[in-house]
């Protein structure tokens, strides 16, 4: 079977929906495809305080599901299912879903974002949104005055331990080897803030904490070292994952211009990407941002200039 439009949408999310709202709109009647996790990360994280608009805070499934229902209400078609081969070769271009579908898109919209790199612990799955997070700028708020830990020894790891010791009263930075890999200068960082305290050449092995039939809390962490074996257990009240992400991007590899990261590789200052009619939005193209608010823009973005390409393309 095949269905025929003028923009595909390829995931869901902040920048998802929100190309959706845009595209049909102006009328581009976008098929949206809402991929393996329907609503993004967002759909994962308990409050939401930092998105516009919400004073009060709001659930992030919540806030995914408004978006959705927004998108609707233009007449974007939702559909549950990913998208599992593309086609970028000529347009239209055929995009092939889970059901045997086959979308015949003028425009493609990627969207599919990116997923946390986790440690892969059953006590971290049990605690995800109730102690264990992998984005301080996000939930770094919770834990004002608090002590959290930060696992991790790179970039991310130093900028999420440096963010939160502005707002925590201790921070334990965990790095599985004796020196840090991130760069000099925020190695300095963090070595100069006075509340931040490194633990060296130590794995967390559990996430400790209370689990009631109504509510969930971190208490502390396990660590094993690395060196000795020796275990021994640190008091907090949260934990922050900081040992990278991965694009979702694993369907485009060989279609499309990727770096060296895995991210898809737009063109400055727009969503274009080098094959002319398909579009990049969110943290699927976004290393440095990775906020709701920053996605939710570029999927604006990649469904203006998907209708502006359609225009110029049409005229000629």
């Amino acid at each position: 079977m095949e269905h025929y439009t003028k923009c595909l949408i390829i995931g869901s999310g902040p920048a998802g929906y929100t190309a959706g709202i845009y595209a049909a709109r102006a009328d581009m009647k976008p098929i949206l495809y809402e991929g393996f996790q329907p609503g993004g990360q967002l759909t994962i994280t308990t409050d939401v305080e930092n998105f516009p608009g919400y004073p009060q805070g709001i659930l992030g499934s919540q806030m995914m599901e408004e978006f959705r229902q927004q998108a609707l209400r233009f007449e974007a078609e939702v559909r549950a299912g990913e998208i599992v081969e593309v086609d970028f070769s000529q347009r239209p271009f055929a995009c092939k879903a889970d059901d045997g579908t086959t979308i015949c898109a003028e425009t493609v919209i990627i969207a599919t974002g990116a997923s946390a790199r986790w440690l892969g612990l059953e006590s971290e799955k049990e605690y995800n949104g109730y102690g264990v997070s992998a984005c301080a700028t996000c939930d770094g708020f919770f834990y004002k005055g608090k002590t959290v830990a930060v696992i991790g020894g790179g970039d991310t790891a130093a900028e999420e331990a440096s963010y939160l010791a502005n707002l925590c009263k201790k921070v334990y930075l965990i790095h599985r080897r004796g020196e840090l890999r991130a760069s000099k200068t925020m190695q300095k960082r963090v070595l100069e803030t006075e509340n931040i305290e490194i633990i060296w050449n130590h794995i967390p092995t559990e996430i400790l904490g209370l689990s009631h039939q109504f509510s969930k809390s971190v208490t502390g962490i396990r660590l094993e070292n690395t060196q000795t074996g020796e275990e021994k257990n640190l008091e907090l009240d949260g934990v922050f994952i900081a040992i990278g992400h991965k694009p979702n991007t694993e369907l485009f590899a060989g279609k499309i211009d990727l770096d060296k990261d895995g991210y898809i590789a737009t063109k400055q200052g727009s969503s274009h990407t080098n094959i002319p009619g398909v579009f990049a939005a969110g943290d699927v193209q976004d290393r440095i941002y990775k906020q709701a608010i920053t996605a939710a823009g570029s999927g604006c973005k990649a469904a203006i200039d998907a209708e502006r390409f359609l225009k110029t393309d049409f005229q000629r």
